[in-house]
This record gives C-alpha cells, sequence and structure tokens, in this order.
C-alpha cells in the first residue's frame, strides 16, 4: 500500500479528511480543453471486405456539376422499375463524432476509424432507401459527389459511375439565373468552373465509366436512355420518357431542381448553346477539352 493511501486511511478514520496530489502542469487546462475530433481516415474497402462491409452492392452515382440536369436524369432512371433514384442526399455531410478518447480507441480495436463509421453510415442510409422502393439498385446524384469521388469509390468498389456533362457556360448562365441577387455572373462563372474540373478529374481517373452529355438527352431522349441503360445492365422502358408530372412533394427545393420544366413530366428543349465569343475565357479550356467549342 503506497504512503499516500495510508496517510489517508489514518486521515479518513480520525478526521474525515484526505490528502490529494497536487495536479501536474497543464493538467487542469487539458481537462477543460474540448474533445477535438480525428481526421476522418479511413481504410479502403477492399474485395475481400466487401460482402462484410456494405449492404449495398453495385450503386450508381451521377457526377455532375450543379445545373447540369442532373435531376432531370434523376426522374428518366427513376421511372425505370429497376433503378431507384433518390433526391440529393448530401452523403458527404453525414459525419460520425466520436465522444471521447475511449470510444475512439473501441473502435479502433475494431479496425474501424472515423471515416469507416461514416462510410458504414452511407452504406446503410443508402441501403435502407433502396429496400423501402423494392427496386434492385439505387441512383445518387448530389452534384456535390464531384468532389467526394474518391471517397465514393474507396466506400463502394463496384459503385457505378455516370458522368453528366453540360456546355459550362449554359450552366454557369442556369446557376446565375437560378438566384442573381446572390449569384452575379462572375461568381456563378467562379463556383462552376471547381465544379466543372471535379468532375473532369473524376471522369479521367474512371475510364470504365459512362458518360451522357445534357444536350443528347434533350435531343434523343430515347436514344440516350437506351444506351444507358444498356451501361447499367437494365431492359430499356419507355417510362423512362415520360416520368410523370411533379407536385411539391416531389421536388423539393435545395434537393435538386424544383422548377416549372422538370415539374412537366417530360423532357424539355434545351437552351441553345452559346457562341464560343460568349464563353468566359476560364471556361474556355474545359469547353474545348468536353468537345463544346469550334
Amino acid at each position: 500500500m503506497s504512503l499516500l493511501r495510508s496517510l489517508n486511511r489514518a486521515l479518513t478514520t480520525t478526521t474525515g479528511l484526505q490528502v490529494r496530489r497536487a495536479p501536474t502542469p497543464g493538467a487542469a487546462a487539458a481537462a477543460a480543453a474540448p474533445w477535438k475530433q480525428p481526421a476522418p481516415t479511413y481504410r479502403r474497402t477492399s474485395a475481400e471486405d466487401l460482402p462484410t462491409d456494405r449492404l449495398l452492392r453495385q450503386p450508381v452515382f451521377i457526377i455532375s456539376s450543379v445545373r447540369s440536369g442532373s435531376t432531370l436524369l434523376r426522374m428518366m432512371l427513376g421511372a425505370h422499375s429497376r433503378l431507384h433514384a433518390t433526391h440529393e442526399l448530401h452523403l458527404r455531410w453525414l459525419q460520425v463524432a466520436f465522444g471521447g478518447s475511449v470510444p475512439l480507441r473501441a473502435m479502433a480495436e475494431l479496425d474501424l476509424e472515423r471515416g469507416d463509421l461514416e462510410h458504414l453510415l452511407w452504406d446503410r442510409v443508402l441501403h435502407r432507401e433502396l429496400v423501402r422502393s423494392r427496386k434492385d439498385f439505387i441512383v445518387e446524384k448530389t452534384p456535390g459527389n464531384a468532389f467526394a469521388f474518391s471517397r465514393i469509390r474507396d466506400c463502394w468498389p463496384d459503385a457505378r459511375f455516370v458522368f453528366l456533362l453540360r456546355h459550362p457556360e449554359s450552366v454557369a448562365r442556369s446557376w446565375h439565373d437560378s438566384d442573381p441577387v446572390k449569384r452575379p455572373y462572375d461568381r456563378a462563372v467562379e463556383d462552376v468552373l471547381s465544379y466543372v474540373e471535379a468532375v473532369d478529374e473524376a471522369r479521367r481517373r474512371s475510364p470504365d465509366g459512362c458518360t451522357v452529355r445534357y444536350e443528347d438527352i434533350t435531343a434523343a431522349p430515347e436514344r440516350e436512355m437506351r444506351r444507358l441503360s444498356a451501361f447499367l445492365g437494365v431492359d430499356y422502358e419507355p417510362a423512362m420518357l415520360e416520368y410523370g408530372r411533379k407536385g411539391d412533394g416531389d421536388l423539393v427545393r435545395g434537393l435538386g431542381d424544383w422548377r416549372a420544366n422538370i415539374r412537366t413530366g417530360t423532357v424539355q428543349p434545351g437552351r441553345s448553346l452559346p457562341a464560343d465569343d460568349e464563353v468566359p475565357a476560364t471556361l474556355l479550356p474545359i469547353c474545348r477539352a468536353w468537345g463544346y467549342t469550334a
């Protein structure tokens, strides 16, 4: 028994008092400091771990910029009897937090880092939605997925990617028009440039993905839906062209397009392409790379 414990036993018996050790320098400050969350590191799911770590198989992700027609594509794919296309889920912002170092160590003993737990959460949310739909495959179309492409691919190694392109100046113009006060045109161009560059990088890193253009979908919807159906391994269905009129319960602002054209339930003509001299200089390189300039 230590000297301090012996002394405390004697003091408690005679006086009811106890002796405490003096705190070490900085201990009080450390105790009062807020718990700092670790970075969301994770391990890439291997083919061997996939049956254990993931409920969801072969999810489909539409990788696109804002205002590229992803809601239209979502509606058309979701009209298929085997494809469930959700509103934007913004998975990358579904995050896990540890309440302290003890649960952190507990999860580490299970070989689960913070990012691994987030991946389990993402997988469970999507799998739950797919089960509720009673369909075979889920389609997710949040434009922000372009910035999380690597994590999505590492989370689901069997994921399939559809890259949706649209003329970058048309995207910038549409992004500006959706809120001219909040987004002056120059600001819209800057926003769109970051999106299209992220889409381009993801597209180059996934050569087995399928690329479609908004302009082709609006000009030849049946041809493009047949092509996409073949890529996804499902039969083409005519209902994909007439997905049905939508109301407020189907289209929520902030979770995808909600305006008049998308509510009609059918494919509407796209806007005319801009002339080359109407394209801002910062967008010209990506327009050339995507084949949108003369």
